[in-house]
């Protein structure tokens, strides 16, 4: 008698077509039991199959409800999860690139079958279409972050869009603006009616969002404050006021004197442009007021700012950056006048001090050099505090005590007068004069000795001047010492 089957065991089975199928019992992501079937060439297939169901189910890895094609996946991850619980301009790209290429390129895929050559050969193919390698790490990265979302809910059992390689990306080198720069920009930019934005810009290293979204109960003009809380940004054709991008980025600036009397005369401006207006007046017309507005009281349009920045930069013909660059000038700066680099953390708004120092801060070679010269400065200064030596020592009675005159007292710098040494420097010239005097003085000494010996053996007769009275007479011609002391130019 065969063996009954068990409760959940399953069951294998030919069918009518000579293909096998088996068949179990599994608990789902949703909590419920739903039959899972697997069908092979054999039964040995359909056996292996429907075993390795089942050890996934008692390793706790639930069945998925619904067999889910990755672009329906991708769309309920997108309002199941980025619209719920990221910013509007996160899920406005986002959306923009499961429409424009995931969805089309794999939409029709299974999720679970989903595999490395599968997404490999689609990012090979939008390289070879011609779009950039920036353009695809963000289709990696997008996928990634919905396989992830996938895998956190048990659809899938591994993130396939993590094994992918892909060329690496090398963003282009940002080069801010001089401190010389950003002042001819201001004097450029002191005419238009965003120049206080403009200088907040520049002073405080404000995010352009975060320029227009300031309101007038974020400045204290008592405590001297400014309080980063909100930014203004337009996505898919609505302006709103958003919190700020980061927890960091909700921080308190000094209100120093430069920036308050700029503030000041916006607010006098305003005044005078709500007067005008009257009751066609678009603001809120109270603490909730933005500082900076349109003569009618709309908030300023985040393309029109910019648009204000090229033109200004354009008219002046100065040298082009993006308007975000001026973020990263301003952060150079503070590296450049030696602000430590937490300070600078906490001015920019950043979460990460790697990001203020790897990304937003930069050099040039000017600042490069300067860095090096002190380096330069350190041994050089070294040496030349030390004794130069000309001559160096022998093992020769007559080199060492010639070295010992012209090099001075130990631990100081040899002048002129060996009798005498000093603690500045001494140039060139003075070495060289130095070992003149000395070799010329030597050479007198030696060439008196050898006359004197020569005379005390010969006889001097009163009629003939002797060859050495001879000698003697031309000791006197500086010349004759010169040339006897090797030195080719007369001092």
């Amino acid at each position: 008698m065969a063996r009954a089957r068990a409760n959940g065991e399953g069951t294998i089975y030919r069918r009518k077509d000579g293909r096998y199928e088996g068949a179990a019992y599994f608990l789902t992501t949703s909590g419920r039991r739903k039959r899972l079937r697997v069908y092979g060439k054999t039964r040995e297939e359909v056996h292996v199959n429907l075993t390795n169901a089942k050890a996934k189910a008692q390793q706790g890895t639930p069945l998925p409800d619904q067999t889910w094609k990755l672009g329906d996946y991708l769309h309920y991850w997108l309002e199941t999860v980025v619209r719920t619980n990221r910013r509007r301009t996160t899920y406005s790209r986002y959306e923009l690139i499961v429409r424009m290429y995931l969805g089309q390129g794999f939409g029709k895929h299974k999720l679970s079958q989903l595999s490395v050559p599968i997404v490999q050969r689609f990012l090979n193919q939008k390289l070879e279409e011609g779009c950039s390698i920036r353009n695809v790490h963000i289709m990696r990265a997008v996928l990634s972050a919905a396989l992830t979302s996938a895998q956190r809910e048990e659809f899938v059992s591994r993130n396939v869009a993590r094994l992918v390689e892909l060329p690496t990306y090398e963003p282009d080198e940002i080069k801010p603006w001089s401190a010389d720069e950003a002042r001819k920009f201001l004097e450029a930019a002191s005419g238009d009616p965003l120049y206080v934005a403009f200088s907040l810009l520049v002073l405080c290293g404000l995010r352009r969002g975060e320029v227009l979204g300031l309101r007038w109960r974020d400045i204290d003009f008592g405590k001297r404050e400014i309080y980063i809380r909100q930014q203004l940004q337009r996505v898919n054709g609505v302006l709103y006021q958003a919190p700020v991008k980061t927890k960091a980025g909700r921080r308190d600036l000094p209100l120093l004197g430069f920036a308050r009397a700029l503030l000041i005369s916006q607010h006098i401006r305003q005044q005078a442009d709500r007067d005008r207006a009257g009751a066609t007046w678009l603001g809120t017309g109270n603490t909730d007021e933005l500082v900076f507005t349109s003569r009618s009281g709309r908030p300023v349009e985040p393309r029109n700012f910019s648009r204000s920045f090229v033109y200004i930069c354009q008219k002046k013909a100065l040298r082009k950056i993006r308007m975000h660059d001026v973020r990263h000038t301003t952060a150079t700066l503070l590296k450049n006048l030696g602000v430590p680099a937490r300070d600078a953390q906490l001015i920019l708004g950043h979460s990460d001090i790697s990001t203020t120092q790897g990304v937003y801060q930069h050099d040039d070679m000017e600042h490069r050099r300067n860095s090096l010269r002190q380096v330069e400065n350190l041994f050089v200064n070294q040496i030349e505090s030390t004794r130069c030596r000309q001559i160096q020592p022998s093992t020769s009675r007559y080199t060492r005590t010639l070295t010992s005159s012209t090099s001075g007292r130990s631990g100081g710098i040899r002048t002129p007068d060996p009798r005498f040494w000093s603690s500045t420097p001494p140039t060139l010239q003075e070495h060289l004069t130095s070992i003149k005097l000395t070799m010329r003085g030597r050479t007198s000494a030696w060439m008196l000795g050898c006359v004197a010996v020569s005379n005390s053996r010969q006889t001097i007769t009163s009629e003939q001047p002797s060859s050495t009275t001879a000698q003697a007479a031309q000791l006197n011609c500086p010349e004759c010492q010169c040339r006897c002391a090797g030195i080719e130019e007369h001092p």
